[in-house]
């Protein structure tokens, strides 16, 4: 009876976990608000063993950057112009004075840095390589060729270069062959031009705007920072003070430092504001209706890519990696598109997106799509499994052997799809 009585109480644990609303995940780690800024976290999943007689001998991956100061310059500038002119005026509570200081800091910190790799971003990419090597050795013996691949953006190249170091650091005779060369973008992060306009359309737009009319609450915020009501109303862009000053807080486990901003929120802020970006890039990336479920064909080469690269290596049956280093642009889109777990879904109503659709657990910092595949002595069905954040990812396709699937039929399923969208 007592037996009896742990395995419901560890089920009823188990279904608890996994019934959680964003709101509340939110609210037990803020971290996850930051969305495409959250840090990448260290997976604790095991792994399911291979099917009796199989062995791993090729790994290809798409992987995100590390974490990374802000891109764009007004993301610090704007905040600290902001606050800066309404010091001078003495305009700022004292916890606005205190939000002005660390801002300046920031600021400080991020100059000539913009868009670039950090030390936690770099400490991401060693331990992905680390868990590589570990899970699967056979592929990281002597004398494998690693081909890895980056775009041209340093904080690419430099995630690439932490990932490749420890990997030949765990054992010296890897061949490690790395480049980054524009010959490599139309793949790697592609222009998808035609798609782009539509995910810049005004009806994407409006979509957007309109959530973010009732999503984006700055008042409260304002009047914990400033000490004038009708200053802030003549002075200061209320609703982007808020977002910047968000992204500033989100953006700061990037970093080394004490330092922190998610003090200035409320849980309900956290999440209002993670759900306006988690709409963006549902329209602008994953299978909206709003954009016909078109968007994640950006990565139609990425995928082709990945597919031709497999069909080479196992054709020469030898043990391989194929290691690509990009963008969360990329990586979320070749998600949807492979239809892993739920992401390739198309869910119609925004308001009730942020439950059914999460891009945290998509696209963290140095998020990682990988393929690992599996043969056998005497045998030529290939398995594969595909990981998502170095978990085991369901795929579209039938099988008997969950988490592994038969390689002649994902390839099979895929390039089918890619055929289908030649003909849109």
């Amino acid at each position: 009876m007592k037996k009896l009585t742990s395995i419901l109480l560890l089920l009823l644990f188990v279904w608890t976990v996994q019934a959680q609303t964003a709101r509340e995940e939110i609210r037990a780690n803020r971290y996850l608000s930051a969305n495409n800024y959250y840090a990448y976290p260290t997976p604790t999943a095991k792994q399911t063993a291979a099917p009796k007689g199989y062995e791993p001998f090729y790994i290809s991956t798409y992987m995100r950057h590390g974490s990374r100061y802000l891109i764009d310059p007004n993301d610090y500038r704007f905040p600290k112009q902001t606050l800066l002119k309404a010091d001078s005026l003495n305009k700022l509570t004292a916890t606005g004075k205190n939000t002005l200081d660390i801002v300046l800091r920031m600021a400080d910190m991020a100059e000539g840095r913009l868009g670039e790799l950090t030390s936690v971003g770099a400490r991401q990419h060693r331990g992905i390589a680390k868990r590589m090597y570990t899970n699967f050795p056979q592929i990281f013996a002597d004398g494998t060729e690693v081909d890895a691949r980056s775009t041209v953006v340093i904080r690419c190249i430099l995630s690439m270069t932490s990932e490749c170091l420890q990997l030949q650091a765990m054992n010296p005779n890897l061949c490690i062959k790395n480049d980054a060369s524009y010959h490599d973008m139309y793949y790697m992060n592609p222009p998808a031009k035609d798609l782009s306009k539509i995910a810049s359309s005004d009806k994407v737009k409006k979509v957007q705007k309109d959530f973010e009319a009732t999503h984006v609450r700055p008042e409260r915020l304002m009047k914990t920072l400033f000490t004038d009501e009708a200053y802030v109303k003549a002075n200061v862009d209320e609703a982007r003070l808020m977002r910047r000053l968000f992204d500033l807080a989100c953006n700061m486990q990037s970093h080394d430092t004490d330092m922190q901003l998610y003090s200035l929120f409320t849980d309900e802020e956290c999440y209002d504001l993670w759900s306006c970006n988690n709409l963006y890039w549902y329209l602008t990336h994953a299978c909206s209706p709003v954009t016909d479920g078109l968007m994640p064909y950006r990565e139609a080469d990425l995928l082709r890519n990945i597919l031709d690269r497999a069909d080479a290596a196992l054709k020469e049956g030898k043990n391989q990696a194929t290691l690509r280093f990009g963008h969360e642009s990329c990586l979320l889109p070749l998600v949807a598109l492979l239809e892993l777990n739920h992401y390739g879904e198309s869910y119609p109503d925004v308001e009730k997106l942020s439950e059914q659709w999460r891009a945290y657990d998509i696209f963290p910092m140095a998020s990682n799509v990988q393929f690992v595949f599996f043969h056998k002595k005497g045998s030529n069905d290939v398995l594969v499994k595909v990981l998502l954040n170095e978990k085991e990812a369901k795929l579209p396709v039938k099988t008997d052997v969950a988490p592994y699937y038969h390689w002649k039929d994902v390839e099979s399923y895929y390039r089918e799809k890619l055929d289908k969208y030649q003909h849109i």
